[in-house]
């Protein structure tokens, strides 16, 4: 018995090596159910994802895709970084000062709760129809979860721990540099996580609802020829560009929080 477990471990410990992702398994078992309801049911609203990936092959032949995804991104890039910095900076305040909170989390989560897209005569008004006005709503879809996340981020610092450094002398900035801020990080990256595939949302609700033009003005349009193939063709895209965010946000939340131990990095980066 010794001598066959000593035989079969190099074998196990290949079949280990070899074993396929849960991820990698559920994207696949997807994309086969897709393809054979596709195909069974041969309704035009959902095509096989096979033709839909010829579709989008078509697409980027024509030149179709790639201007208006430079567009759409360079919208989201500019949007969410509004949104970054300024809900950081909102949620900071929130949480070290309950003046700061009482003043303002009421309006935070009112507008939480309330349908973006109800703004949108609103940000017509005010913005127009140019890329002024995607870019605000993709600060409106991503800012309130930073902020609330930022909030809850920076009172996470251990109550003992801040007590003990004002004992030391420390004052409120060194507290907040170096003891608030790192304690926070993973609960702030989990909020980025959260607030990242949301941004994408904006972007596309956006370009389609208010100024029609990149990856929405494609949808728009094949939505109007009840063209279901092209639609699900951008989708793709757009379901590509929320991973790819989450998977950016993951990778800074891997690079900021190196020092934590083990078990509570990868709690974080899970989010």
């Amino acid at each position: 018995m010794i001598v066959l477990r000593h035989r079969l471990a190099p074998l196990l410990v290949r079949g280990r090596r070899l074993s396929i992702p849960p991820t990698l398994t559920a994207l696949v078992v997807a994309v086969l159910a897709w393809e054979v309801v596709g195909r069974t049911a041969q309704v035009s609203f959902f095509p096989p994802i096979s033709a839909v990936v010829l579709r989008l092959a078509e697409l980027i032949g024509e030149g179709a895709i790639l201007p208006n995804l430079v567009g759409s991104l360079r919208n989201l890039a500019i949007g969410f970084s509004i949104a970054s910095v300024a809900g950081v900076a909102i949620g900071v305040l929130m949480g070290l000062s309950w003046r700061v909170e009482a003043a303002i989390d009421m309006y935070v989560y009112a507008l939480l709760t309330t349908p973006t897209l109800i703004f949108a005569p609103v940000f017509f008004t005010i913005f127009g129809l140019g890329q002024e006005v995607v870019i605000a709503l993709i600060v409106l879809y991503s800012i309130l979860y930073i902020i609330i996340g930022t909030m809850t981020a920076i009172r996470s610092a251990p109550q003992s721990v801040v007590e003990m450094a004002k004992s030391y002398g420390a004052n409120r900035w060194q507290i907040f540099v170096r003891i608030r801020l790192p304690a926070a990080i993973p609960l702030l990256m989990a909020a980025f996580l959260l607030a990242a595939p949301i941004a994408v949302k904006g972007m596309i609700n956006g370009e389609m609802f208010i100024a029609v033009f990149g990856l929405g003005e494609i949808v728009t349009r094949a939505g109007g020829r009840f063209d279901a193939t092209t639609v699900l063709a951008v989708l793709l895209i757009v379901i590509t560009l929320a991973f790819a965010s989450i998977e950016i946000v993951r990778a800074v939340d891997r690079r900021l929080t190196g020092w934590l131990p083990s078990t509570a990095r990868s709690q974080s980066i899970r989010g």
